[in-house]
């Protein structure tokens, strides 16, 4: 039946769309042949003629669920940094981004970026679509309080993901410091979460598992016209992960963002303020914390799912432009790229494989 439900032949998987257009419910059957399995489907419809599907060997070595046999490579080939990575951080040049599928590290310094905001939008949307929020659509500001929220202060911010209110928060950040004068301060602090989230796991696994099961609320309200909340308003833990590889795939943290914790179990109260208590000590470990000073012309980009932001106290006039982009836009374009490098069997003079082990 599961080889029945994966056809695709022109009949039963649309050419163009990609889509199943299979009945999945005919009885069948199944014959081995040398260029790979033969399934005969007989319809229930008296005016319909029986099916026959072939799936290549290949195919079904790359798809098998019983047993599992596709190699899969850790954090799929995630990289996993600490402070050191300031030796040889990831860089791109502005005329190459999104010319290669190199996504290890979950952020990159994109230099020769014209300094402008007209420059930095373009950039943006070479990457994916720009996500429009209640901060707009594309930021150009300064320590002016414009909006309800500390990123427009000269305060310190901590390592944190943003939008941990939203149900499902941004993908990508671009930050391009445009101007900083008459004064210092303001270096950017960047965290590899799911480095963090190892030496946890490692040190801590109590502590690991408390913050994987935990969901935690959490609110956007600086604004009076806007009150943001994730749905459900439980929200959700800090530490998300692949509920068939059990893999992290996402970590969410923003203390100042935190709403009141009043559905935590009362037997675990003490047990999970000691468990964030000790992710906070290991996200601001010297050996996490990678600081940099940005300067115009060199943008950075950051995984907003992995890769934890925040920067130092400053002073004088410093003016920010950037924007949000959705990951799944940016997670497409990095496939397409995948696509484009493979080896082969992933395109066919008609375009895009049906066979494709994405699809």
């Amino acid at each position: 039946m599961w080889l029945r439900d994966h056809c695709r032949c022109p009949k039963c998987f649309h050419a163009i769309t990609k889509q199943r257009l299979v009945n999945t419910f005919e009885p069948l059957s199944v014959e081995s042949k040398p260029e790979g399995l033969l399934i005969s489907c007989k319809s229930t419809w008296p005016s319909s003629s029986s099916h026959i599907s072939l799936y290549p060997w290949s195919w079904l070595q790359e798809n098998s669920y019983d047993p599992p046999l596709r190699k899969r490579e850790p954090l799929d080939g995630k990289i996993l940094w600490g402070s050191k990575i300031q030796q040889d951080p990831p860089v791109v040049a502005y005329d190459e981004v999104m010319a290669h599928d190199d996504d290890k590290f979950g952020f990159s310094f994109v230099t020769g970026v014209p300094e402008t905001t007209e420059d930095t939008e373009k950039l943006s949307e070479r990457i994916g679509f720009i996500r429009e929020t209640q901060y707009g659509k594309f930021w150009d500001f300064t320590s002016d309080l414009a909006r309800g929220d500390t990123a427009y202060t000269t305060l310190a911010l901590g390592a944190h993901t943003d939008n941990t209110y939203y149900t499902d928060p941004c993908g990508l950040q671009l930050f391009h410091l445009l101007q900083h004068t008459e004064g210092t301060g303001g270096a950017t602090l960047l965290v590899d979460g799911f480095y963090v989230a190892s030496i946890l796991k490692e040190l801590y696994p109590d502590a690991y598992s408390l913050l994987s099961r935990v969901p935690v609320p959490a609110h956007a309200a600086g604004e009076d016209t806007s009150l943001y909340r994730a749905a459900p308003f439980s929200g959700y833990p800090v530490l998300t992960h692949d509920s068939f590889t059990n893999e992290l795939t996402q970590v969410r943290w923003n203390n100042d963002d935190r709403s009141v914790m009043s559905h935590l179990d009362p037997l675990l109260v003490e047990d999970w303020y000691e468990a964030i208590r000790m992710w906070h000590k290991c996200l601001t470990s010297p050996d996490s914390e990678y600081w940099v000073q940005l300067a115009p012309g060199t943008a950075v980009v950051v995984n907003n799912h992995r890769v934890l932001h925040g920067r130092s106290a400053f002073n004088g006039k410093r003016r920010m432009c950037g924007a949000y982009i959705g990951i799944d836009e940016y997670n497409s374009k990095i496939s397409v790229l995948k696509e484009k490098f493979s080896a082969g069997g992933i395109f066919e003079s008609s375009g895009r494989s049906v066979w494709n082990p994405l699809l």
